[in-house]
């Protein structure tokens, strides 16, 4: 009966053994896929950041709101180099072309009753 003890218990030993060892593999994979992941990411990022901080500036700059703060009127503020802003002087709305047909669509008439 002493050598079923030993047997059982050398048995759980090895299950245990092998469980932990299963799990520190697991583990060491899930890590690498982490710090893989993890530098990708930062890449990308540097990437990016890199590109929009060498071309970009923030808008206003610091120096138009330390005019407008000291009380100077700015009609034009610097470009900030990004690449939705439009050209400055470029008019903002469309004027309509002379000789386009308006839309069609009816109206009251006013008329003057007597009342």
């Amino acid at each position: 009966m002493a050598d079923n003890q030993a047997e059982a218990d050398k048995r759980a030993a090895d299950a245990a053994k092998a469980a932990q060892d299963a799990d520190k593999k697991r583990q060491e994979e899930v890590r690498k896929k982490i710090t893989e992941e993890r530098s990708a990411r930062e890449k990308a990022s540097k990437e990016g950041a890199s590109y929009s901080a060498a071309n970009v500036k923030p808008t206003p700059t610091q120096e138009e709101c330390d005019l407008a703060a000291s009380g100077v009127h700015l009609p034009e503020h610097e470009a900030d180099g990004s690449d939705e802003q439009q050209p400055t002087g470029t008019p903002l709305n469309k004027e309509a072309k002379p000789g386009a047909q308006k839309a069609g669509y009816a109206t009251r008439s006013t008329t003057t009753s007597d009342r």
